[in-house]
């Protein structure tokens, strides 16, 4: 089916997006195993292997559409420099991420693409659901008990 340039344009755009994410992660993840917070290590390997998935949703539907995927592409990645740093440069990409998702789905929803925008629907109540409320309460905890006893809790 041959889908609207500008929404495979902006598929391409999220999928950067995502790509990074997951690189980001993934560097997150192995730094904090690493460190010895095998709970982080976990949980961040997950998520990038969530925003994998995503990504994989995203290049088959833009080759649904007839588009060609751009898995080269990727934004800078902010790698943090300790544990609280890492999970606020996680949480400030994932509400980038929601942020380009709820614009893409207008257009979406403008070029009257609405398979894609239920697609899209799906990847932003994962990102808000998941990934930011999971980080958002790591970032709480560290605030309420302090950052060396939420570390204790991780190892």
């Amino acid at each position: 089916m041959k889908g609207n340039s500008e929404v495979i344009a902006a598929l391409n755009s999220l999928l950067t997006g995502e790509l990074s994410a997951m690189d980001q992660y993934f560097v997150h993840a192995h730094m904090y195993e690493d460190w010895g917070f095998d709970e982080l290590y976990t949980r961040i390997l997950h998520e990038s292997d969530d925003e994998k998935a995503h990504a994989a949703k995203l290049v088959q539907r833009i080759l649904f559409l007839e588009g060609t995927p751009d898995v080269a592409s990727r934004e800078a990645l902010n790698i943090g420099k300790d544990v609280e740093e890492m999970l606020k440069n996680d949480l400030n990409y994932e509400y980038a991420v929601a942020d380009h998702l709820r614009e893409v789905i207008a257009l979406c929803e403008a070029k009257e693409d609405y398979q894609t925008r239920e697609i899209l629907e799906v990847l932003l109540d994962d990102t808000e659901s998941d990934h930011m409320y999971w980080l958002e309460k790591q970032i709480r905890l560290i605030d309420r008990v302090g950052l060396q006893n939420y570390l204790q809790t991780k190892m």
